[in-house]
């Protein structure tokens, strides 16, 4: 069961590698870890160092299972901003396609946030909840620690569908912060399985997202997902994470598949 500071530091760009069953998703490997690897991967191929990353738009096309290829392709290079594409292939297929953003800061006149944390408890004050023993949860969640802080939990029939969960990397030493962010940033079930009350199947199909900060600070993240709308088996999703101190991190959004 390597951890994500172990997989990260035995990962090689060039060959790929075996994704680890404890970092399975059913199927799949989990999107987070596949996206981490892929930024990792983008910043292994650039001649130069690359900027910060600053937002990603990962699409899941098919499983990824069995050896991961990565592919990284330089798209542009402006002064500030460089995009890379990223294909992740999979023994069956093309299984992730991303598209990353990474640009220099700059001076400017403009500086606001207007996105309003909740209210919740530090995770200091939240009981730990071991995912693993639920019958529903993927097995990556065993990397993670996990304290539910408000809103919702899954299957619990909620009418307003809305999860607010601490989390933590068990095993995240001597990770690049921001890999180890984009590596959680996906962590938490889909927002709309809190409608449900019985276990039903799901399947993300795209994940968005904006790095605000790119060299966050602290262990604990308060992730907070809101199915927004569900209809004909598909949900639309908002994401945000907090650090430790309040400040926002990132902002994301996705669209899930739900087969019930």
């Amino acid at each position: 069961m390597p951890s994500l500071s172990q997989l990260l530091s035995s990962f090689d760009p060039a060959t790929g590698l075996e994704m680890p069953a404890s970092w399975q998703q059913g199927r799949t490997a989990y999107g987070g870890i596949s996206t981490a690897l892929a930024v990792a991967a983008a910043g292994a191929a650039s001649e130069a160092p690359l900027p910060p990353l600053r937002s990603a738009q990962v699409s899941f096309i098919g499983p990824a299972t069995g050896r991961l290829a990565f592919r990284p392709q330089l798209l542009r290079a402006g002064s500030s901003v460089v995009t890379m594409g990223v294909d992740v292939h999979a023994g069956t297929g093309l299984a992730v396609r991303l598209a990353l953003v990474f640009a220099q800061a700059r001076d400017s006149s403009v500086t606001h946030s207007c996105v309003e944390r909740p209210v919740v408890a530090a995770w200091s004050a939240c009981p730990e909840f071991d995912m693993t023993r639920a019958p529903f949860a993927p097995a990556f969640t065993g990397h993670f620690q996990i304290r539910p802080a408000g809103g919702a939990m899954p299957l619990s029939g909620a009418e307003h569908p809305e999860l607010m969960i601490w989390v933590r990397h068990r095993d995240a030493a001597g990770v690049d912060p921001l890999l180890a962010l984009v590596a959680m940033g996906d962590a938490l079930p889909p927002a709309v399985f809190t409608a449900l009350r019985t276990p039903a199947p799901a399947s993300s199909i795209n994940w968005s997202f904006d790095v605000l900060d790119p060299a966050p600070r602290g262990d604990w993240f308060l992730l907070r997902s809101t199915s927004e709308h569900a209809r004909d088996g598909y949900s639309a999703q908002a994401m945000q994470v907090w650090d430790e101190n309040g400040g926002l991190v990132m902002l994301g959004r996705q669209s899930v598949a739900v087969f019930a």
